[in-house]
């Protein structure tokens, strides 16, 4: 089905991006027979249009930058892949396919070898940055987010105390594929010099707890990361 023929409402829900329909693809064609794929492929657009049916209305369509790659519309997306494709697919691929997605903004940051999150300049940058992606927030009212006041010898310190995609996965219960939507927000740290330290997400407890602090910070040793049994990254 082309996309623009999916019986969503447009004037409150988009599409998933043209980044994630080509993982899904990919990663149909990996899985399926040639006869099998568009059929395969049909079933997890439709349901996605089933998910969006009953979903929030609020979160803004394509002038909310939290709509776009990798976001909660591409989340909402690849839930529905993982449900339609359940027998084939596992939370390791939906991680990959989420990083694939979220991550190549991080990427280009990363080839920039002066950007480094241990240099205070670079530092005050950031907190800046999310001072702003908070500023997005309460217009659109999608994530609830604080931000901690900037201190140049403490790590950075935001929350989410409400997150739309996790509130889907509970509501459809499939929180357990929020560890692979999660956890690439490591790597994306990671890529810029940075350490996530991480205790708890909006999906397994009441906030998502983002402490940042550049990768030679030793406040990185005192809270070695860990998988937990569910799959998520944290740290102690």
């Amino acid at each position: 089905m082309r996309e623009e023929d999916l019986p969503i409402d447009r004037s409150c829900h988009v599409v998933y991006s043209k980044p994630c329909k080509r993982q899904m693809r990919e990663k149909i064609a990996l899985h399926y027979p040639a006869e099998q794929r568009e059929e395969v492929w049909e079933r997890v657009q439709e349901k996605y249009v089933e998910f969006l049916s009953d979903w929030r209305t609020d979160l803004g369509g394509e002038k909310n930058f939290h709509n776009g790659a990798g976001g909660n519309y591409d989340c909402i997306a690849l839930m529905a892949y993982y449900v339609v494709c359940k027998d084939v697919t596992s939370l390791a691929e939906i991680e990959e396919m989420e990083g694939e997605l979220f991550l190549p903004s991080f990427r280009k940051l990363g080839k920039l070898k002066f950007i480094d999150i241990n240099k205070p300049f670079f530092k005050k940058l950031l907190h800046r940055a999310f001072l702003n992606a908070k500023k997005q927030c309460d217009k659109w009212g999608d994530f609830k987010m604080n931000v901690a006041p900037f201190d140049k010898d403490q790590p950075i310190y935001y929350e989410f105390t409400e997150c739309p995609t996790a509130g889907f996965a509970k509501k459809h219960d499939l929180l357990e594929v929020m560890p692979a939507l999660c956890n690439p927000d490591f790597a994306g740290m990671e890529l810029i010099h940075a350490r996530l330290i991480r205790k708890t997400t909006c999906s397994n407890g009441c906030k998502c707890d983002y402490t940042i602090c550049g990768d030679k910070d030793p406040y990185c040793r005192v809270h070695p990361e860990y998988r937990d049994e569910q799959g998520y990254r944290r740290n102690r």
